[in-house]
């Protein structure tokens, strides 16, 4: 093999790796996109946008001897700008690039010693200059080929972490994720500065000053790589324990809500029974009126009685006290919102069902509904409640309007908003847990929860069967 062969080998092996890494990146970032409409389809374009715009920046930077490191400040730049057409968090993108880069880096630091110690052993014994060119090609490959599996290794990884996180980062949060990986890179660039120097006309290498290093340096990617991903999976605990935490109090204040309901069905009922002991001194006194021929002040203390009366009135009945209260209170929020409210619900008749548990299940499940109403605008609302028992199965179906597009986190099977702005992000995360309460209620029943999205239309239907008490 000629001077000439081998430099046209390895430049057609350069742009392989450029195209290799594009895909890499593409393949990188394609779980954060969202992808509004054909979700499938749009992301794989979206996908492929990137995958051309890393490949024209690097084969450009080929061509007209562009640093790396430039290329990968274009790429960053571009992308970041690009991330509301990419259907992605700006600072989400800017981490997976840098990310991206990072692993890149580090993949050629922990095969640099294997590169040095091939081209030692086997290029550098060599005399005739045919095979110190045919060597060197080969062992060119063989650390391309090194460094692509350990990229896809380290990729494959760290993208399983990163999904598992649903981002919506903080500038601080940024920050935090972002520090290793910076760090990694200058560090990279430092040492990949320092593999060869030349004094007189001798190259010398690092390693041969140094042998020590042919250890340290792939130890220290590894660290760089591992800290890392420890990183991410610290912020997956964080944004966990965020969650039990905003779910802890969600269910305190929904305990305390029902507390409070349960609390109101008794003054109900206690109010009933005063009003059911004073009713035969009522009747005798409309006894003595009637007799003593005082009609107009009869009248008046009937008109009293009933205003009394009319305190303790529930317009619907669903056949327990526990769920009359909830239903009726958010029938008349339905009815102050001008939300239409239709319902046919009729509490299971056997005694292995918790009030207190179709209770909570009832008040998430129309709260959410009474939100999603809420927000719409200029259009018919409706809210459609129906439960009913089947042999040993209650079965319970909310249905509301709603306005917007839903998309399903992958995770839980739970609503994800693909609008942005903070205040539909926060109503959605609290709308979320409120799904999640309710299944863990439905989970007490070995029953089974199922969510639909139909036209403008949102339904969830819960299936519970009795249990032992």
């Amino acid at each position: 093999m000629s001077e000439a062969e081998l430099t046209a080998f390895q430049n057609i092996v350069l742009v392989l790796e450029t195209l290799v890494h594009a895909g890499c990146l593409a393949y990188f970032i394609y779980p954060f996109m969202t992808g509004k409409k054909e979700p499938g389809r749009s992301k794989k374009k979206k996908a492929f946008i990137v995958f051309v715009t890393y490949s024209l920046i690097y084969l450009a930077g080929m061509i007209f001897s562009i640093w790396n490191w430039l290329c990968l400040l274009l790429v960053l730049v571009i992308l970041a700008a690009s991330s509301g057409f990419l259907d992605m968090d700006k600072k989400v993108c800017s981490l997976s690039v840098v990310l991206f880069y990072f692993l890149k880096s580090i993949s050629g630091l922990i095969t640099a010693s294997l590169y040095f110690l091939f081209i030692e052993h086997f290029v550098w014994k060599e005399t005739d200059i045919e095979v110190i060119f045919k060597y060197t090609a080969v062992v060119y490959s063989v650390d391309m080929l090194l460094q692509f599996c350990i990229l896809t290794t380290m990729l494959f990884f760290l993208r399983r972490k990163m999904v598992k996180c649903r981002f919506e980062l903080s500038v601080k949060e940024f920050c935090h994720l972002v520090v290793i990986p910076v760090v990694g890179i200058l560090f990279t660039i430092v040492i990949s500065r320092t593999f060869v120097s030349v004094q007189g006309n001798e190259a010398i290498w690092l390693f041969k000053q140094y042998p020590v290093f042919l250890g340290i340096i792939p130890l220290l990617a590894v660290l760089f790589y591992a800290g890392s991903l420890l990183t991410f999976m610290s912020y997956k605990e964080m944004v966990m324990l965020q969650r039990e935490k905003k779910k802890y109090f969600v269910e305190e204040q929904q305990i305390h809500a029902m507390q409070e309901r349960i609390h109101e069905v008794e003054q109900f009922y206690t109010g009933i029974r005063q009003i059911k002991h004073e009713m035969r001194n009522h009747l005798t006194n409309i006894k003595g009126l009637a007799e003593g021929g005082r009609y107009e002040e009869m009248e008046q203390y009937i008109a009293q009685m009933d205003a009394g009366l009319s305190a303790f009135e529930l317009t619907v009945k669903t056949g327990n006290a526990v769920t009359d209260v909830i239903v009726n209170d958010k029938k008349k929020a339905a009815d102050k919102l001008g939300v239409k409210f239709q319902l046919e619900f009729n509490y299971p008749l056997s005694e292995k069902y918790n009030a207190y548990d179709v209770g909570i299940i009832l008040n998430n499940l129309l709260t959410n509904a009474l939100e999603a109403c809420e927000k719409m605008e200029g259009k018919e609302r409706y809210i459609t409640l129906s439960g009913r028992q089947k042999r040993k199965f209650f079965l319970i179906e909310v249905k509301n309007s709603f306005e917007g597009e839903i998309e399903f986190d992958a995770n839980t099977d739970f609503p994800l908003s693909t609008k942005q702005n903070d205040t539909f992000r926060k109503f959605n995360s609290m709308h979320g847990i409120g799904l999640s309460n309710v299944k863990k209620e439905v989970e007490k029943y070995m029953g089974d929860m199922k969510i639909k999205v139909k036209q403008n239309e949102f339904s969830v239907t819960v299936l519970l069967q009795e249990r032992s008490m």
